[in-house]
């Protein structure tokens, strides 16, 4: 079943709930599908007026900058030797080589690469633990975090919102299109059907020229 069909049979209020703990747990250093649960929810809420969109946002948001926060906790206290247990766990995602990648990105970036790394699926996982481990100043961290969970949660949610509503006015509108091109090329269909039909009728019907036997 498709992550859309599924969430349609959820209530709202488990809908909230749900994108708020995805999206806290992969910021946290799960990896889950956060970003994928957020889409289908905020387009899901284009099509049924029962989910707020600012309601969605503001979870989606609060799940991301608390499971930052959280993350950072548990990277500060139990530094490299949890980079090594989740590499254990999660090797296609905290392998050596995306570790490196991480450290060098906030070795150079510092709090901005906690901003834009929530745009970015591996750093959105890797922010809080490795910010944590790497014991980047906590109100660094958590400036950049409050800013890059508002933007990336509240703006993602925005913008799949307003581009479903679009989307679904056009198809409304070509639904209705197709319909009046659908009837008019019925009609015209039968028109010419019946008047060769009635052409074939008279030209059956005429008396053949005296003489055409002989």
């Amino acid at each position: 079943m498709h992550v859309q069909e599924w969430l349609e049979t959820v209530p709202p209020l488990a809908i909230y709930l749900l994108v708020g703990v995805v999206i806290g747990l992969e910021s946290l250093g799960i990896p889950l599908p956060g970003e994928i649960i957020l889409v289908s929810s905020a387009l899901l809420a284009s099509q049924h007026g029962d989910i707020d969109p600012f309601v969605l946002g503001a979870c989606a948001s609060a799940g991301a900058i608390i499971g930052d926060s959280i993350g950072y906790a548990i990277g500060r206290k139990g530094g490299r030797p949890l980079l090594a247990w989740l590499g254990g766990k999660f090797p296609k995602h905290f392998s050596e080589g995306h570790i490196a990648t991480a450290e060098r990105s906030f070795e150079k970036w510092g709090m901005w690469a906690v901003f834009f790394g929530r745009f970015v699926a591996l750093l959105r996982i890797f922010a809080g633990p490795l910010a944590g481990v790497l014991r980047m100043p906590y109100w660094k961290f958590l400036t950049a975090n409050v800013f890059g969970g508002i933007l990336w949660a509240g703006g993602t949610t925005a913008v799949i919102y307003y581009v479903g509503v679009v989307a679904e006015s056009w198809l409304k509108r070509f639904s209705w299109l197709g319909l009046v091109a659908a009837v008019l090329i019925g009609l015209t269909s039968m028109l010419i059907i019946k008047r060769k039909a009635k052409k074939a009728q008279t030209a059956h019907r005429e008396p053949e020229p005296i003489g055409a036997g002989e």
